[in-house]
């Protein structure tokens, strides 16, 4: 600085200067959620760039630096709107995994996407209104689930499913996943509850939407098994784990349903129970996503308690020595597995490629580190089908050049899309984990 620029007389002593002086410039308040400790970590390598799946596909979308800390900067120093790309990310979180300052990439992501369609999506707008749909998933099929054969036949009538994609902006591509005629939750009582009692193996199953209502045979795996390795099961009462939410901007939607899942989950957290998913997308949700994004009493539990199953059988060695003399019935079975991003993002990528090696009739092959491309109710919008269906190119050809022509993968939309590129049948990990220790 020059003598010219120089806030003081020079020769002032320093400690006669008033100190209002130097009050310095508030470029940045604090928020509820301070995000600027994570936007100055970042030092701009683009590592998170080059792997985001979207960019590699979609050359205009100014990918995860630009959303994140960039974005975050230009709204907070000159209060510029949230730039619409924003609703392009897809939410699968690799730019978490990748960056090596850990900087919160989908933690800003979530909030400029909330924050978007709070002030810049029209409330009238079908896209809006899509999208609530799409976030609210959980509360259709509650209704679909009451009527499911007459829902199944709708919701796959060709022209139904047109007209859908005309009006609404969802794909006509896909088919819809079934409802079951039996949900998760019908089927737990009518069983009785727990089978199983104990007074130090106690566990909590958050059995999220999917497998409550379209695939219960993967949450009766999931008690199964955990009753065959001497755990209690409870199954309280919960809600959405806000994981479509979060990838559409509405954090109010997913607010409500958090409280309730944290209300019943600390309460259970107290008594010596952890919560264990089958799904890691909601595993996800509950550890990361609901401490990045809520200030609600119990979340640190929570997330600190919270395991996806088959990560906490291995951490309690449950499985030590256990697929050695197990078998699958019939003639074998060669498995090609995809790793979900959220699975990546837990560190639980080859779990189950490792998990499998041991047990005699099953092979089981990695199909690559790539994104499937349908990131939940991404590849279900019509205008990003076709971006979602490129993105999950390299998955489809690993799979073709794969031994098994039947897929594996802990997250059910992540199944969905490798059903539909490949059309294998797809198992779930725990159902052949049952299938080993249980039926076999």
């Amino acid at each position: 600085m020059s003598d010219a620029d120089s806030p003081h007389d020079p020769g002032v002593p320093n400690d006669e200067i008033p100190d209002d002086e130097f009050e310095p410039v508030d470029v940045f308040p604090e928020s509820e959620l301070d995000l600027r400790s994570g936007a100055d970590d970042c030092y701009k390598c683009s590592t998170c760039d080059t792997n985001c799946p979207v960019a590699e596909v979609d050359d205009e979308f100014p990918g995860p630096k630009f959303q994140g800390p960039e974005q975050w900067r230009l709204k907070r120093k000159d209060d510029a709107d949230i730039d619409p790309s924003i609703m392009d990310c897809s939410n699968c979180m690799r730019c978490d995994d990748a960056c090596p300052s850990d900087v919160p990439l989908s933690q800003m992501h979530n909030e400029a996407r909330a924050e978007y369609v709070e002030e810049g999506m029209s409330k009238l707008s079908v896209e809006y209104w899509r999208n609530r749909i799409l976030a609210n998933y959980r509360k259709g099929a509650w209704l679909g689930s009451k009527f499911p054969r007459l829902t199944n036949t709708l919701a796959n009538n060709g022209p139904l499913r047109k007209l859908g994609e005309k009006l609404f902006g969802l794909t006509a591509e896909r088919e819809f996943p079934a409802f079951a005629t039996q949900t998760f939750r019908e089927w737990w009582a009518e069983r009785g509850g727990a089978q199983v009692q104990s007074e130090d193996k106690r566990v909590a199953y958050f059995h999220g939407c999917y497998a409550n209502y379209n695939t219960p045979e993967v949450a009766k795996a999931m008690v199964r098994t955990f009753e065959h390795f001497g755990y209690e099961i409870v199954v309280p009462e919960q809600g959405c784990s806000g994981t479509p939410m979060f990838a559409n901007g509405m954090l109010d939607d997913a607010r409500r349903d958090a409280e309730t899942n944290i209300s019943s989950f600390s309460e259970l957290i107290d008594e010596g129970y952890d919560v264990i998913c089958s799904c890691t997308s909601c595993s996800m949700a509950l550890r990361q996503e609901y401490p990045e994004l809520f200030t609600i009493e119990g979340t640190a539990d929570v997330a600190a308690h919270t395991y996806e199953a088959l990560e906490y059988l291995r951490i309690h060695e449950d499985l030590r020595g256990a697929l050695g003399d197990a078998e699958i019935d019939g003639d074998g079975e060669d498995l090609a597995y995809h790793a979900p991003c959220h699975a990546r993002n837990q560190g639980l990528d080859r779990q189950a490629v490792e998990l499998f090696r041991d047990l005699d009739g099953v092979g089981v092959e990695d199909v690559g580190d790539s994104c499937s491309g349908i990131s939940g109710t991404y590849g279900w919008k019509a205008e990003k089908y076709e971006k979602s269906m490129a993105i999950g190119e390299e998955m489809f050809e690993e799979m073709e050049e794969a031994e098994g022509q039947t897929g594996m993968t802990e997250c059910p939309t992540c199944a969905m899309q490798m059903e539909h590129g490949s059309g294998y049948e797809i198992r779930h990990p725990l159902e052949v984990l049952e299938a080993a220790l249980v039926e076999g």
